[in-house]
Formats: C-alpha cells, structure tokens, sequence
C-alpha cells in the first residue's frame, strides 16, 4: 500500500514537472495592437523621454514657486578672544589733539548672539512671468518629443512585424515547394530505376530541393532575429517565446487617414513659441522690480567676568521695498535678443518645409499604397494560376506528355510568383504604414 501511495506521488511530481516545463517553453502569438502595448509598458527609451517630460513639468513647477514667498531664519553666536578694535579720532578724548592723531579703541563684549527671520514677498517681477511661460511652452514642447519618441518606436516595432508576417508567409510558400519538390523527386527516382529518365534530371530537383531547404533554413533565421529585434523594442527579455499572427491584414478599411497636425509640425510651431517665449523674457529683463522685504531678529551681548556678567537680547525688526532697476549690462541683451530673433526665422522656415514635405509624401504615399493594394489582387491570382499550371505539369510529366524542362520552367514561375505577391504585400504594408506616420495616425 505504501508502495503504491509512493509511486502516485512520484508519477504527480513527474506530471507537474511536466506541465510546468511546457508552460515555460509556450510560445505567446501577439497581434500588433498587443506588440506596441508591451512596448508602451517596457520600452526603456520610451520610459526615458517620460522621464524627460516629467523632468520639464517640475521646471515649471519650481519657477512658479518663485511667486511664492520666501521665509529664512539665520542665526549666529560669536565669542571674541579679542574683540573688534576701531580707530577712534583723538579729538574725542582731547580738543586741543591734531586731525591727524587716531586712538585705537576696542568695543562691545565676548558674548555676540544674532536670531534674525527675514520674509520677501515678490510684487512685481516681469522677467519671472516670462520664464514661467517659457517653462510652459517647454513642458509642452517635451510631451510633443515624446509623442514622437512613442510614435517612431510604433513605427519601427510595426515595420518589424510586417517583416515577421512576411517571413512566415515566405516559409509557408517554401514549404509547400519543398513538399512537391519531394513528390517529384521520389517520382524521378522511380522513373529512373526502370531507365526511363536520366540521373541527371533527378540530380537537378535533388538540387532545387536542396536549395529550398537552404532557403527555409535562412527564413528561420531571418525570422528568429527579427522576433529577437521585436523584443528589443517591446523591452522583453530576449530568450522570451513570442510568435506573429499569421494572417497579413491588407483590408482597406481606412484608406484614407484624417490628415491630423504631424508631430514634426507641432513641433516646428512649438519650438517657434518658445522662441518668441525667451524673445519677449530678455526684453522684460530690461523692466524694474519690485519686491517687499521684512525681518525680525534679536541681538544678544553678554560679558562673563564676575561680578557684572550679563547677558542682554535687543530685538531689532523692519519692513521695506526693494526695487532693482537695470542700467546698462554692457549691450549682452541686445545681442542675445538678436540671436533668437534669427532662431525664430529659422523655425518659421523650418515650418514651411515640413508641410511642404508633408503634401509630397502624402501624395506619394497615397499613390503607392493605390498601387500596391492592385498588385496584390493581381499577383494573387497569379499565385493561383502559376499554382495550377504547375500541378498540371506534374500531372502532364507523369503522363509522359511534359518533359522535365517544363516542370523546373513552371516551377520557377510558380516561385516567381509567390515572391512577386510577398513583395507587393511588403510594398502595401510599408506604404500604408508611412501614410499613417505623415498623417499622425500612428496611434
């Protein structure tokens, strides 16, 4: 009895093993949306720019804090081994002495004790208003960097997986020449058994076979270090097991994108108030300020030589306004003033271009995507077509009515074929996926 508990226990462990090494090893197939939304979680550039976007937002934060006013409390205690000695005019002690003659005296006691809380509350301060506008503008300019920051990553990690997509449809292709391949090898093989062919004809599909089978095994490996790439940019670990849906969706659902702002020109526009920004800061710089100012505070003296040791506070307290008035900083201003002005030209220029260059590749785009999404329904029939001529070879070959230099010409076609389709899908997939960049569609 206990050997049979024993060998269910064993036979339990060996089954969770089991179940927990496969679990391991599964192998996660992610659609694109599920891809960029582990990019969105992990990628560490992408943590990095929101690094930088929170890094803008305190900026502006701890300039607006300057309107805030300032409380400090000082103190400090002072014991004089030799106490401060001033020159005293002799004429105090004696009228009849020279202008000329100086008594040195010495004044005040040991013991110096000082507590003082001082308070500025700023009233006026032109300057501060600008920066904290042009902290503003910054901490928008930021969120803008990382939108675009977000949006490349998307673009890449998407270009990635179209490639994956395109690889495994590529396999699929070689696959099933490779199973028909076989087919007709072992049928050559046959035939020449009974002298009916020569060797060099079932040397030339042993050949193609071969061929395929290096192309196959170059498609696992451009497939693999393409997952490897994908990981990369989602922020996963590499030895992660991850797969690509299958299907390629070239549905024309949205073909045509809302032409919303791009980033490149949000951020040309940004940048061209930031500018005017820091332009309308430096001219502010040349206005007064004002501020108020408060303190309260006490003085201690004491002396500790008995019989008359003491020690006595004063309070000493004030209120006030302190108004900076700029002269003259050597024309700095002017010249920093004149550098932003030529920034500012070039942004505005810089504005022109982008959407200039944004119509052009919108139009391009838009022409190729046409194009593409064409070629693809006719190469898909092509495929078809190439598909049947070849199986009608095969059977037309069997038959003794097509020789083997038919079957290797259909064969080629049937390849041509399959490439042509997988490039036209390519070119569809990359066109649309930049007809959503230009646009601002990469969501």
């Amino acid at each position: 009895m206990k050997k049979m508990m024993k060998v269910k226990r064993i036979s339990l462990i060996v089954f969770i093993l089991s179940f927990t090494i496969t679990t391991s090893w599964a192998q996660e197939t992610l659609s694109l949306s599920q891809v960029l939304e582990k990019a969105k979680l992990y990628n560490k550039t992408l943590k990095m720019s929101e690094n930088e976007m929170a890094i803008a937002s305190e900026k502006n934060k701890e300039v607006k804090s300057n309107l805030i006013p300032k409380i400090q409390a000082s103190g400090d205690y002072k014991y004089f081994f030799d106490l401060p000695t001033q020159l005293m005019p002799a004429k105090a002690f004696n009228p009849m002495a020279p202008e000329w003659e100086f008594k040195p005296a010495q004044f005040g006691v040991p013991h110096n004790i000082n507590a003082s809380v001082q308070v500025m509350v700023p009233v006026y301060n032109p300057q501060l208003y600008g920066n904290i506008k042009t902290t503003k503008i910054a901490k928008e300019l930021s969120a803008l960097k990382y939108k675009k920051t977000k949006e490349q990553i998307f673009y890449d990690l998407s270009n990635l997986y179209y490639n994956a997509q395109i690889i495994k449809s590529q396999n699929k292709f070689i696959e099933g020449n490779i199973v028909n391949t076989e087919k007709l090898l072992k049928n050559l093989k046959l035939l020449h058994q009974y002298d009916m062919n020569k060797q060099s004809d079932v040397d030339k599909i042993d050949l193609q076979l071969q061929q395929l089978k290096t192309m196959r095994s170059k498609a696992k490996a451009n497939f693999d270090q393409v997952l490897d790439a994908m990981k990369f940019y989602m922020g996963i670990a590499l030895d992660t097991k991850i797969d690509v849906e299958e299907t390629i969706d070239t549905s024309d659902n949205n073909y045509m994108y809302a032409k919303e702002g791009t980033l490149d020109f949000k951020m040309a526009r940004t940048k061209s108030a930031l500018i005017q920004s820091e332009i309308s800061t430096l001219k502010r710089s040349r206005l007064p300020s004002l501020s108020l100012i408060g303190s309260y505070g006490t003085t201690g003296y004491g002396y500790d030589e008995k019989p008359h040791d003491f020690l006595d506070f004063y309070d000493i307290s004030f209120v006030g306004a302190k108004l900076t008035v700029p002269i003259f900083n050597g024309t700095t201003t002017t010249h920093k003033i004149k550098q932003k002005q030529f920034e500012l030209e070039n942004s505005q220029m810089q504005q022109e271009l982008v959407a200039d260059k944004k119509a052009m590749e919108i139009k391009s785009a838009t022409l190729q995507k046409a194009i593409s999404k064409q070629n693809i329904e006719n190469l898909k029939e092509q495929v078809a077509l190439a598909q049947r001529i070849y199986d009608q070879t095969i059977v037309e070959q069997k038959q003794g009515t097509a020789g083997l230099a038919d079957v290797i010409m259909a064969d080629n076609t049937l390849r041509q074929a399959q490439q042509d389709y997988l490039q036209a899908e390519i070119d569809y997939l990359k066109a649309d996926l930049e007809l959503k960049k230009i646009t601002g569609n990469i969501k």
